[in-house]
């Protein structure tokens, strides 16, 4: 199918479920456990049911590639972050975040490593709830590392590349247990280019060394309900190009992207981003259709993915809905004209 459809990763979670007023104040790095407004007993079978109430309206709307819309996490980094050895939970650190404030963050003590699998579990719950195709998103080892205060180990490469080795591990387990896609967030990467072309790249390679299956990376300039002024153009995204992973996930409707960056990345399909998360009115298929065409002066339609600029996480969830419908109904359009020639 040309321009199949999907979502970075996340989907607003329910009101009753996590207190989505404070969560909206903040992309949680350390644990936030006060967040979830479920008792702890039945917090697992409360965000079961989410997940599968997510999974039906990506279905409802009409996309294709189906994601679990992370309803079981407090951020897209710190379920996975605060899960493994070598992490001082009860003791955050503090690091600046993307706006250079000050922000609790995981406090490294010791060797990372992974203990057990993290999100195995809600990939099955995935895989078993939809018939079609998955993607399991996961926090890349470059972002970890950025978003963790270092106690231990006084070299930035040899802790992004420990947590290279936690999450290659996990994206094993997550393609043995039914993914058809794994994601990388590495929304850091286009923060700190320099650090990302010094030693990022090698920590990626890392991640995905003998994965067999499809990965992606994502990469943003951070949630439109935190950073609202963007650039008009990525500081990293044409060093992609040499890197693993076979899909790569841009941000392009919100800062109006000049998207003859694409021609950068010839070897790679591009998950690109055509729904304006800051932007409180839906768009129209027409254009979601024009955002399409406009990629299309530079990546051949076999090599497109549809999707919005970055997780819905934070969108009221009537207006998160419909976006999804026009993406994938501005998605028919083009294939459509496409079919027609």
């Amino acid at each position: 199918m040309l321009f199949p459809t999907s979502l970075v990763g996340s989907y607003p979670q329910p009101e009753w479920l996590i207190d989505r007023a404070r969560l909206s104040k903040q992309v949680p790095r350390a644990r936030a456990d006060d967040l979830w407004l479920v008792a702890p007993d039945k917090l697992e079978a409360a965000q079961d049911e989410a997940t599968i109430v997510a999974i039906r309206e990506q279905e409802r709307a009409g996309l294709d590639i189906i994601t679990d819309g992370e309803q079981r996490r407090e951020s897209y980094s710190n379920r996975f972050a605060t899960a493994l050895a070598g992490i001082d939970a009860d003791r955050p650190g503090t690091t600046l975040n993307r706006s250079g404030k000050p922000t609790s963050v995981p406090r490294v003590v010791g060797p990372i490593r992974r203990l057990r699998p993290v999100e195995v579990r809600d990939l099955k719950v995935l895989r078993a709830n939809t018939g079609r195709t998955v993607k399991a998103t996961l926090p890349g080892p470059f972002t970890l590392s950025k978003q963790a205060q270092d106690d231990f180990y006084g070299d930035a490469e040899a802790l992004a590349l420990d947590y290279a080795a936690a999450v290659n591990a996990e994206i094993l387990d997550l393609f043995a247990a039914g993914a058809d896609i794994v994601q990388l967030d590495e929304p850091w990467m286009q923060q700190h280019p320099d650090d990302a072309r010094r030693y990022g790249l090698k920590a990626l390679d890392r991640a995905l060394a003998g994965v067999s299956g499809t990965a992606a990376v994502h990469l943003c300039f951070g949630y439109a309900a935190v950073v609202h002024d963007k650039p008009s153009g990525y500081s990293f995204l044409p060093e992609l190009e040499s890197c693993k992973a076979q899909q790569i996930s841009i941000e392009a409707a919100q800062p109006r992207l000049d998207l003859k960056v694409l021609q950068a990345l010839p070897s790679k399909t591009i998950i690109l981003g055509v729904i304006d998360l800051a932007d409180m009115t839906v768009e129209t298929p027409l254009l979601v259709a024009e955002r399409i065409r406009r990629a299309l002066v530079y990546v051949p339609a076999e090599r497109l993915v549809v999707a919005p600029d970055c997780g819905m996480k934070y969108l009221p969830r009537t207006i998160a809905f419909a976006k999804m419908q026009a993406m994938a109904a501005g998605a028919a359009l083009v294939r459509r004209e496409l079919d027609g020639r």
